[in-house]
């Protein structure tokens, strides 16, 4: 198993505290990146989101791909998948776009596809949004022809969102960036077994993640192709010295009535505009993407237990919150790593990069 992180680009990732001592600010992530690639993490997640919606929609944040390109600079070996919504790029400028960021991290880039789903986001920005199904229909659109020109040249495509025409892009990606994908309605799903490469998931419990891998195995299948590369979840994160330390820090988080928060308003739109399979409690809320739904709570050695039994349901990428993220990352690294990636890991010396595997 992969073990990677979502990078801070609001500020923290708890919508019930305000200060988490991890500002949305460069300084803060490039710490956080540098120390994270020392660590021997896999890869880091960049989402996008032009505005904040874990501290509230005033609260700053960064840009996705702008913050991408810094990373790749100022790091040697995390993955960096960064978040791209269809309806605020044109296909063609993203795949030149990507095919530079290859060319910065010398080819450790992928691409998190997301068909977007605040609406409020897209009238202040000016982005295109549409109904549920729409949206996936255009990205499927967009992802042709950005791997069309990854692929080819010169390129021309025409569709019923997208066109283009005789388009050449030079130099293309040394190693084709990976596409990611996450839905949880019908037609999202079979969406993305059409168009990624691999699938990601919000945190759910361990037979949640086995039975929705098996149906993205089953529609791939049905589909006549290739298996998904890689299964990964998005999951918070509490690693204590005691268990009970761990559900003190928990009952920290999630006390502060989540109605009352910034994020608030940005949680109702959520789930307006998406199709959840699983209801999302106002607890689960507080910390978005239901990380805590994994219940990755604990000592390390039971997250540890956690963690493979996850790998045992057919998770691939466990990517990461946490709060304050430096601190835990390297909490993580020291107690969990051992553990999780065998005895390799637990006799390099701490910093060193060892290739995961639970």
């Amino acid at each position: 198993m992969r073990l990677g992180y979502w990078t801070p680009i609001y500020g923290g990732f708890l919508r019930n505290v305000g200060d988490e001592g991890m500002p949305a600010t460069w300084d803060y992530v490039r710490h956080v990146s540098q120390l994270a690639d020392r660590l021997g993490y896999d890869i880091t997640l960049v989402p996008e989101l032009y505005l904040n919606d874990r501290k509230g929609i005033d609260a700053p944040s960064l840009e996705a791909w702008e913050l991408a390109a810094a990373i790749a600079a100022v790091t040697e070996q995390v993955e960096i998948m960064v978040a791209v919504r269809p309806g605020f790029h044109l296909p063609a400028v993203a795949a030149k776009r990507a095919a530079t960021l290859d060319e910065i991290s010398g080819g450790r880039i992928a691409l998190n596809v997301v068909s977007a789903w605040w609406q409020e986001e897209a009238r202040q920005y000016g982005g295109t949004f549409g109904v549920h199904d729409e949206r996936y229909v255009r990205t499927e659109e967009w992802v042709d022809v950005v791997d069309g020109l990854w692929r080819r040249t010169p390129f021309t495509y025409v569709g019923d969102h997208y066109e283009v025409h005789d388009a050449v892009l030079s130099p293309k990606p040394r190693r084709r960036p990976t596409l990611w994908a996450g839905g949880e309605s019908d037609g999202g799903k079979a969406s993305i077994a059409r168009f990624a490469d691999s699938y990601v998931m919000h945190g759910g419990t361990v037979d949640e993640i086995r039975t929705k891998t098996a149906e993205m195995r089953r529609r791939r299948e049905q589909l006549g192709r290739e298996p998904f590369a890689e299964f990964g979840m998005a999951a918070y994160v509490i690693v204590r010295d005691t268990e009970a330390e761990a559900a003190a820090e928990l009952e920290r988080i999630t006390a502060a009535p989540g109605a009352g928060s910034p994020g608030y308003a940005s949680y109702q739109e959520f789930v307006q505009h998406s199709q959840l399979e699983t209801a999302v409690s106002l607890r689960e809320y507080s910390v978005g993407t239901r990380g805590l739904r994994p219940d990755l709570v604990g000592t390390a050695e039971q997250v540890a237990e956690k963690l493979h039994a996850y790998a045992e349901a057919g998770l691939d990428l466990v990517l990461i919150q946490s709060s304050p993220l430096d601190t835990e990352l390297e909490r993580i690294a020291e107690q969990v790593f051992p553990l999780v990636r065998g005895a390799a890991a637990a006799q390099a010396p701490r910093g060193t990069a060892v290739a995961a595997g639970v």
